[in-house]
């Protein structure tokens, strides 16, 4: 199967080195100094039982002509970062092939193929201009959910943490043999990726904590155990689940664990970053509207109260405006200056750095 990781960063590169160790065709679409040293040294891999190796049998490209012509293109760069590539895509695609898509957060496509009463809407929050739907064709994207957790440690290096599930399923639920071939290919890199009838109810587990302990952790430079363990930011976290919690179930959304259970999961991982404050600490665009404003615009279709939701929104917004308009960044604590940053900085980071999916 020829397949192209499209953004070969934390999630996109463990992807890459895997796939390609278990034999497939991969191209990896990269920018900057990770392109130059993917194509001059290969891709270093750094396994999360500390083993290494050097990935030489993948391709690394700028762009997706380049790349050319695929069979499965797995989109890893971040929801707000799609827009600007969309239209270049479709230089890779064939008219068979599949799109899958691993973004935090809910998709641009949530309410195709969804056959319930919102069929066919476009979540403007996510595709404010129509620009991704008009290049990725509905019939095309397979949905994914990227668990794993790893980080871009150097140019050309990354690091898997932790985690190896990537579940996967087709946005109408039907059973077929492009999801399964997909399967197959992921399970015989060594992930745990079957196909499920509903891969919306698996977007909004993962989702659901995203929304609560990425804006969180942005906004106080904590960790996921000390959100959970602080009283006040455990039951903001938990207010603004619930109000989730009440829009899903609007939309036909059973969650299969409970929201404790969510949490104490949450809390489990350690001193663990979400994506979120990486991208605060290294001054990047942040997913506010991915990750959060998403949910508002699903609290408004569906009639839902969701005042805390709205609360942490606006301080996020009014973050990103800050970091935009003043080029502020946090650095971690005892960690150096982001690299080749004119950005002033204000104040410390908490705890260990690792990137999030």
């Amino acid at each position: 199967m020829k397949t192209c990781i499209v953004g070969a960063g934390a999630i996109g590169g463990f992807l890459a080195a895997k796939l390609a160790q278990a034999g497939e065709e991969v191209t990896v679409i990269a920018r900057g100094a990770h392109l130059e040293a993917m194509q001059k040294n290969g891709l270093k891999f750094l396994g999360a039982e500390g083993e290494e190796s050097v990935i030489r049998n993948l391709r690394a490209a700028g762009t997706a002509s380049e790349a050319g012509t695929q069979d499965a293109v797995f989109l890893a760069l971040k929801a707000h970062q799609i827009e600007s590539v969309a239209p270049g895509l479709r230089a890779m695609f064939t008219p068979d092939t599949v799109v899958v898509t691993l973004q935090n957060g809910l998709p641009w496509w949530y309410f195709r193929r969804h056959g319930g009463e919102h069929e066919g809407r476009r979540l403007a929050s996510i595709d404010p201009n129509g620009v991704i739907e008009a290049s990725i064709e509905p019939d095309r994207i397979i949905g994914c959910v990227a668990y794993p957790a790893a980080e871009v440690v150097a140019p050309g290096v990354v690091r898997h943490v932790e985690g190896n599930r990537f579940p996967l399923g087709e946005l109408d639920g039907s059973e077929t043999e492009r999801a399964k071939r997909l399967s197959e290919a992921l399970t015989r890199a060594g992930f745990k990726a079957p196909v499920i009838p509903d891969i919306r109810a698996e977007l909004w587990l993962k989702a659901w904590g995203n929304l609560s302990f990425n804006p969180i952790s942005a906004l106080t430079h904590a960790t996921l155990v000390d959100i959970c363990q602080n009283p006040h930011t455990r039951d903001l976290a938990a207010s603004m689940m619930r109000e989730a919690q009440e829009i899903a179930g609007k939309l036909g959304i059973t969650f299969r664990v409970s929201l404790e259970k969510r949490i104490s999961g949450a809390e489990k991982v350690g001193r663990h970053k979400t994506s979120m404050l990486q991208d605060v600490e290294a001054g990047k665009p942040l997913e506010v509207e991915a990750l959060v404003g998403v949910f508002l615009e699903l609290a408004r279709l569906t009639g839902t109260p969701a005042p805390h939701i709205e609360s942490v929104y606006a301080c996020a917004r009014l973050l990103t405006a800050t970091m935009e308009a003043e080029g502020v960044c946090f650095p971690p604590v005892g960690g150096p200056k982001p690299s080749g940053s004119p950005r002033k900085e204000a104040g410390p980071g908490a705890g260990a750095l690792r990137q999030a999916s």
